[in-house]
């Protein structure tokens, strides 16, 4: 078996611009990698603390990948993001879509989730304490 080093989300979007100030303004990633496509971005690669984070426009994926466009719902991924300070993020994240307040889990976590403006569920959670 192969040895699986890092999985990284792509969130397909029909834009990017609007959701970068969402991870570096509020969570303080770093833009690693921009590709045009046409006046805009086409792919971003954001990364923070040993993750990654990446964004691929529809427009894109249509010119660069056809074949794997054709199954792809827009908006339709969920990240799940453990931090070690869910009050903090929950400070960041005021003015964002709530789409779940801040609860108990039965695994254990404190958790919240928003929609980030390219409208892609992103959830937050601590475990323990």
């Amino acid at each position: 078996m192969p040895t699986i080093k890092k999985v990284t989300p792509i969130l397909y979007v029909e834009r990017i611009e609007p959701a970068i100030p969402f991870w570096v303004d509020r969570l303080g990633y770093t833009r690693t990698a921009e590709v045009p496509h046409g006046d805009h971005l086409g792919f971003l690669i954001l990364e923070k603390d040993g993750t990654e984070i990446m964004y691929q426009t529809r427009g894109s994926v249509l010119d660069d990948l056809p074949a794997v466009a054709d199954g792809l719902a827009m908006g339709g991924s969920i990240l799940f993001i453990e931090v070690d300070d869910l009050a903090a993020v929950e400070r960041a994240m005021e003015g964002v879509e709530m789409v779940v307040p801040r609860r108990r889990t039965p695994y254990g976590a404190e958790e919240i989730f928003v929609r980030e403006p390219a409208g892609n569920v992103v959830g937050f959670a601590q475990f323990g304490g």
